[in-house]
């Protein structure tokens, strides 16, 4: 890859690379095949001790055998988290692609070997259940016993069961894997350079509108070529999503992710009515963005745009401190948490050739620890990035005593530590505005970033809706269905403030949300709106907040998220909960119009 910048050769992010072999006890692919075999012949013990014995048990004995499905759990987590973190480096290496093609098929050959247990639990009755529950051992998994049994309704037969998990790796699995690689090798040639997609897609960012319209048209370019072979990829697996919905007998496209949300199908679609009755926010804050760059309309491309540039630059380790300074101060345990993810090498940060675009958090398994990946270009975009993944980051470190059944909670709650920590982040940054001009384009940044998480993503959530339901009705769709689609969705949110060019009807091709987690994104607007809820708490309360916060993080999945809100005081059945969230972005908007009358005046 052709360097883009200096901060490409800082020293200090060339040499932040993550050490992954606390995940294999050091022995590289030996500690993996040792993992495997070890789980192997766990899960063989284990399905021959239970296997037909579940309504035997008593409270005692289902704790001892949820330890030993958590032992094979934690062998299987490790061995996998191993072999797709590595992947995640180097997506064009074969050999990485065929270790992680190894591990799938065989973690999968063990599920198959374990799926007796949550089937036969499925079908105890509700009575025996609850005596069960009741026994003090089952504290480190209760929560998600009881969760498993909402899938009553949707388990089919063991035999049905094995086939489904058998095949997923020829062909779920083997799909997303492959729409992956595709987009890793993209290369997006603007002028002699050679760039990564998420190096070119940054240059929408330029305060130069003519550098963004060449970026996008360069982008664009790049898309082009792949697009009917990604546009095959996404159709083969939202027809498979469909075949197994209907095999399970859920009602609608997005039941299946509801209910691992954890969230009920009339709190979901009240969310996304109440997003979609404020898409004047956007519009409204895009009006005023063309005011301030002088252009009479914005164009796709121009949405990223700073509105006020600044120059402003950031070493890694000006970034570094920056965010850790920000977390110590907001508690020290969590600052120290932070910081052992650059000193122990938790954290993946320079951009290379065939690593994984984005950043992201894997909280691995309990009895390691989390990783963070990053892609780091230096702007001031990559550090509330660094804040927000490691949010993630302490989110999993506090949450690691759970256990591996309750450490990770659902994707409604996911963003909160996130976004939360980006906020703290920001907040800093606000202070240390010098001028005026210098909070207007932090804010407007802010804004930027509230449009994309909560806005955009439910234009995308509408987006999948569409390709879903119309997939079923109409067939395959071309990849020109698919754009018109996307270009009707983004039109919808965006109104007459943003002119929708061309070629962004083929930019749904690259978003691995849609191939990995259909369904997902709702979940950024739920959690974004729920971590402002708590960000005000905090600024309401102060220092005496900070306890319940890290108490909720501690708390991992192991309670709903009704129950987890109420930790921090926040009533999620409360009907008025998301208007009230919607509210704090307006708020934002309208410190910004008055910022910007205030410069101009």
């Amino acid at each position: 890859m052709t360097a883009t910048g200096d901060h490409l050769q800082d020293p200090e992010l060339l040499q932040t690379e993550w050490d992954l072999s606390p995940l294999v006890d050091g022995d590289e692919a030996v500690g993996i095949e040792r993992e495997l075999d070890e789980a192997t012949r766990l899960a063989e013990a284990f399905a021959a001790a239970h296997a037909g014995r579940m309504s035997e048990l008593d409270g005692a004995g289902l704790a001892c055998a949820m330890r030993e499905l958590a032992e094979i759990h934690e062998l299987v987590g490790k061995a996998g988290s191993y072999a797709s973190l590595r992947f995640a480096t180097d997506t064009g290496d074969p050999a990485r692609g065929a270790l992680l093609q190894r591990v799938q098929e065989r973690a999968t050959a063990i599920e198959t070997k374990l799926l007796f247990f949550e089937l036969e639990w499925a079908a105890l009755d509700d009575e025996r259940v609850a005596e069960l529950l009741e026994h003090d051992g089952l504290d480190f998994c209760r929560h998600y016993l009881r969760s498993v049994r909402r899938y009553r309704p949707h388990l089919l037969s063991e035999p049905e069961e094995k086939v489904l998990a058998e095949k997923s790796i020829s062909s779920r699995s083997a799909w997303s894997r492959l729409f992956g690689e595709l987009t890793a090798a993209i290369e997006v040639p603007i002028g002699d350079d050679e760039l990564a997609l998420d190096v070119a897609l940054s240059r929408l960012q330029s305060p130069e509108r003519e550098v963004r319209r060449q970026a996008a048209e360069a982008v664009t370019e790049a898309l082009e070529p792949g697009l009917r072979t990604r546009g095959f990829i996404y159709n083969t697996l939202v027809h498979d999503k469909a075949v197994e919905d209907r095999l399970r007998s859920y009602p609608h496209w997005l039941a299946s992710r509801n209910l691992s949300n954890e969230a009920s199908d009339e709190s979901v679609k009240a969310l996304i009515e109440a997003v979609r009755r404020r898409y004047d926010i956007p519009q409204r804050w895009y009006r005023l963005k063309a005011e301030l760059l002088g252009v009479p309309r914005l164009a796709d491309y121009d949405r990223a745009a700073p509105v006020l540039p600044e120059d402003v630059k950031f070493s890694f380790a000006e970034a570094r401190e920056l965010v850790l300074d920000t977390y110590d101060s907001f508690s020290p345990e969590a600052g120290r948490i932070a910081r052992r993810f650059f000193e122990e090498d938790w954290i993946d940060a320079p951009i290379r050739a065939g690593k994984r675009g984005g950043a992201f958090c894997a909280y691995t398994v309990p009895s390691v620890h989390p990783y963070v990946m990053l892609n780091f270009t230096a702007t001031r975009r990559d550090v509330l990035t660094m804040a927000h993944e490691l949010g993630h980051g302490l989110h999993a470190a506090l949450a690691q005593p759970q256990g591996v059944f309750h450490q990770s909670t659902p994707l409604t709650l996911a963003e909160t530590a996130s976004v939360f920590g980006e906020a703290l982040v920001f907040g800093r940054m606000l202070e240390a505005a010098g001028s005026e001009r210098s909070r207007l384009s932090l804010l407007a940044e802010r804004l930027d970033g509230a449009v994309a998480t909560v806005f955009r993503q439910m234009a995308m959530n509408r987006f999948e809706h569409v390709v879903h339901t119309r997939r079923q009705q109409e067939g395959e769709l071309s990849v020109d269905r698919i754009g018109e689609l996307w270009t009707e969705t983004q039109v919808e949110l965006l109104g007459d403030a943003v002119e929708v060019t061309d070629g962004y009807r083929m930019w749904w091709s690259y978003v691995p949300h849609f191939i990995n987690t259909p369904g997902y994104v709702y979940a950024y607007a739920y959690g974004q709106l729920l971590a402002l809820s708590v960000y005000r708490r905090y600024a309401e309360e102060g220092e005496t907040f900070v306890p319940r916060y890290l108490e909720l993080l501690a708390a991992g999945g192991s309670r709903s998220p009704e129950e987890l809100a109420a930790i921090v005081g926040i009533d999620l059945a409360d009907p008025g909960f998301w208007d009230a969230g919607l509210t704090l972005v307006e708020e934002q908007l309208t410190a910004a119009e008055e910022a910007a009358a205030a410069l101009q005046g």
